[in-house]
């Protein structure tokens, strides 16, 4: 076996270390890591040698001549596979890879449980309105629990928007803990697949209607960028509360102040932002019955562990010629698959 003739490098940090233990126990891998104020003279040439990369999925988090676009694609002319952190890929820009005839994976799935859990954390704190008591408490003396009734989630409708692995898992939380009723919107599913996944297949405005939750569980990409906005904001009834963990710019952040401004709906939950992570002037902020995180809601010490392990799985088994079960853009195979032909000498399967 040929000693580092296999290149893969990362930007200032992996989702865990089981990641360097699984790359660095292949002799053919060489693992470089660059940081993001690393100079030109030191990560220059660690990109134009490299095959594979591993990006942070926060975009905010790296820098932005490490994003994965024309411009650094040009830098890197051997790079045949780009792998996102978690299950977003936000710092790539796809359609510049796939022109580029470079292969987008991610971890899919790898959080699917924490996720999901993060949602349901969510869910029952606005339901029971477990923030608003915590911070009239810290506030105020003599509080009166009878300003401060909440409801049930028992028997009530969550509307699921992206029925893939994180919405599932919400769908099954629901239904079997919650006895909840199940609205779930994915063009890409059909009816009976929905089923199977635990949601009753509807068009997203009378999910948005029907709904007492409505939880966005889909990636960002052009069909879901500003797909919640005014509009969809106004079918919500007053009393619905609206979780987001999927990413930011799926919904609009002005129109959602608006609404909460003139209580158009109860209250929501925010795990993702238009900046991360946003400021503590951020007028979102500022509603009691607002509850917010960082992006954490796939930060866990199970879900870290389990996506290092895939992500490096995933990218030994590209390098060695197999087909990876997480491909972002699989219309670029067959330009792929004569790139990897030519650097290694095989053609993968």
């Amino acid at each position: 076996m040929t000693v580092n003739n296999k290149r893969v490098f990362y930007v200032k940090y992996l989702a865990h270390p089981i990641y360097v233990d699984i790359l660095r126990a292949r002799p053919d891998v060489r693992l470089d890591r660059i940081e993001n104020e690393s100079p030109e003279e030191f990560f220059a040439p660690i990109l134009a040698a490299a095959h594979a990369y591993q990006i942070g999925a926060a975009r905010d988090e790296l820098a932005p001549h490490f994003h994965a676009h024309a411009e650094f694609l040009k830098r890197a002319p051997n790079l045949l596979i780009v792998s996102s952190n978690g299950a977003g890929f936000d710092p790539v820009d796809v359609e510049a890879c796939t022109a580029a005839g470079v292969l987008v994976v991610n971890q899919s799935g790898g959080n699917a449980h924490s996720v999901a859990e993060h949602v349901l954390g969510m869910m029952l704190t606005l339901s029971k309105r477990i923030i608003e008591s915590d911070r009239r408490l810290r506030r105020e003396r003599g509080v009166n629990r009878n300003d401060l009734v909440g409801n049930e989630v028992q028997g009530k409708t969550i509307g699921i928007v992206g029925l893939g692995n994180v919405g599932r898992r919400v769908a099954s939380l629901c239904k079997g803990l919650l006895g909840m009723k199940v609205l779930a919107y994915d063009p890409y599913l059909s009816a009976e697949e929905m089923d199977v996944r635990g949601g009753e297949k509807v068009e997203l405005e009378e999910l948005l209607r029907r709904s007492d939750f409505v939880s966005i569980n889909c990636p960002l990409n052009r069909e879901t960028r500003g797909m919640i906005g005014v509009r969809e904001f106004a079918f919500m009834r007053p009393h619905t509360f609206f979780i987001t963990t999927a990413r930011g710019f799926i919904h609009d952040e002005d129109a959602l102040l608006q609404a909460l401004h003139d209580k158009r709906i109860a209250g929501a939950g925010l795990d993702v932002w238009a900046k991360e992570p946003p400021p503590p002037e951020h007028p979102l902020l500022q509603f009691d019955n607002v509850l917010a995180s960082p992006h954490t809601a796939g930060v866990t010490r199970e879900a870290r562990e389990n996506m290092g392990r895939i992500a490096a799985e995933q990218i030994l088994d590209a390098l060695d010629g197999r087909r990876p079960p997480r491909i972002i853009n699989p219309e670029v195979w067959p330009h792929y698959v004569e790139r990897f032909r030519r650097t290694f000498g095989i053609t993968p399967a």
